[in-house]
């Protein structure tokens, strides 16, 4: 059977990205998709992150994946002359029109995004994101809390944005300012003041700084081994505002309610050079 091949790197995030782009190629060519999970080492920061979810893929065996650089000989003649697969690298951060009319029997590599390579497949996304595990426990809790009400989730991102110097030269972290003026925009437009759920890799400041006048729940049940749970808890809100975050913009999209209202901030690299001009799908707001 022909194959897709989706290399995997990154936090769920950016995985959700690449498997869904994955996937679209996959369906228009009639190939089967596998997953790269070959990052995902005892030493890597992140882990695969999708078998969480009812996926319509299979993680890949050494033997069916194209070598990696831990062959650099093998590797180097692969990529210059294989064609089975054949290597695709995005070009650029925003859509690459050429994924749309490549054929199977390729390897994906890039972080893809954009709604733009998936939004013809959103149903049947919707389908494969579904969370395998009933929620429960503490989140459960939540998540009954979270529907008692009107609701907006805010998720601010720190971490290694704010304490890794590569990471903070390339992504930054938006203001305080842009949450106020998010929230200022969510209770304009919906006509409510929600309950404003916080979720943040560091909530011990977010406690100490997040100073809105509106009723405040730090969510700080979950750690990064159950990651995607505040990802389920983000997609029940009746509106969201994200960070500059793969993490949270999956959180947004993945909220199945009509009328949501979605801000992301308008400057989603701290970089000048660094520019994705469709991350945001259509009706998102930027501010």
């Amino acid at each position: 059977m022909a194959r897709v091949i989706s290399r995997l790197h990154g936090g769920l995030g950016n995985q959700l990205f690449q498997y869904a782009a994955g996937r679209a190629v996959a369906l228009r060519t009639g190939a089967e998709l596998l997953l790269d999970t070959r990052q995902f080492t005892k030493t890597s920061p992140f882990q695969y992150d999708l078998g969480h979810f009812s996926i319509e893929a299979r993680v890949a065996s050494e033997a069916e994946l194209p070598p990696a650089k831990n062959r650099p000989v093998a590797y180097a003649w692969w990529r210059m002359f294989g064609r089975s697969p054949r290597f695709v690298r995005e070009q650029q951060l925003g859509y690459n029109e050429r994924i749309a009319t490549i054929g199977p029997d390729c390897y994906l590599h890039g972080y893809f995004q954009s709604q733009r390579y998936f939004a013809d497949i959103a149903p049947t996304l919707w389908s494969d994101l579904a969370f395998k595990d009933a929620i429960s426990g503490d989140n459960a809790r939540m998540a009954e809390r979270i529907g008692s009400a009107p609701s907006v989730s805010m998720h601010i991102r720190r971490g290694d944005y704010v304490t890794n110097a590569k990471a903070q030269a390339t992504h930054g972290a938006p203001e305080l300012g842009y949450y106020e003026r998010a929230l200022q925009e969510i209770r304009a437009r919906s006509g409510q003041d929600p309950v404003v759920y916080l979720f943040s890799n560091d909530p011990d400041w977010v406690r100490a700084n997040m100073k809105l006048e509106a009723e405040l729940v730090p969510v700080a049940i979950n750690d990064g081994s159950t990651a995607h749970e505040d990802l389920r808890l983000m997609s029940l809100c009746d509106h969201n505002i994200i960070a500059n975050s793969t993490f949270s913009w999956w959180g947004a999209w993945l909220n199945p309610s009509h009328g949501k209202i979605v801000v992301a901030p308008a400057q989603w690299f701290a970089s000048p050079k660094l520019s994705n001009p469709d991350i945001t799908p259509p009706g998102w707001i930027r501010l």
